[in-house]
């Protein structure tokens, strides 16, 4: 019996109210998923570089990167809490991440401190695209809460980009 308790609240519904039609819960919340994954993919990068940056410019890419994911990873804890208010869920392990991401992982053991900020640059302009066509996604399906969020989040990611573009000139 209570092996069956257990299925049942695998499979339960989670009667999260929503005005958004169940196609629009699976599609946003895949694309939100897959957002965060990359989000998180991104994280990890701009912590790594953070902690491997070395060189005359140090300190400056050191706290600049730190600031940076700072900001990323407050992005985390909205994506997902959003993907559950509108019923669906969300990541639940790095493997998850992993098959989800679109951005790529920098496992090397140096990198120059001008190939990390091109890099991010990169990594960041990929993520404003991936923001835009989520966004588009919300207008389809006249998600307004969820597309007000990713405003501020293109918003905030072409800051970053800029911040990288400049410092790495």
């Amino acid at each position: 019996m209570a092996k069956d308790k257990a299925k049942a609240l695998k499979t339960a519904d989670l009667g999260v109210p929503t005005d958004l039609g169940s196609n629009a819960t699976k599609d946003l919340s895949g694309a939100l998923t897959t957002l965060l994954a990359n989000v998180f993919t991104l994280y990890l990068k701009t912590k790594n570089f953070h902690w491997h940056v070395s060189g005359p410019h140090f300190r400056d890419y050191h706290l600049l990167l730190d600031e940076q994911a700072e900001q990323i990873f407050a992005m985390t804890d909205e994506i997902a809490e959003r993907v559950r208010k509108i019923g669906d869920t969300t990541l639940r392990s790095a493997g998850h991440i992993g098959r989800l991401q679109r951005l790529s992982d920098n496992d090397a053991d140096f990198v120059t401190p001008g190939d990390m900020l091109a890099e991010l640059l990169d990594d960041n302009k990929r993520l404003i695209g991936f923001l835009r066509e989520t966004h588009d996604l919300c207008d389809e399906h006249r998600d307004v809460a969820t597309a007000s969020l990713i405003e501020n989040w293109i918003s905030e990611t072409e800051r970053r980009t800029w911040f990288l573009f400049e410092t790495g000139r």
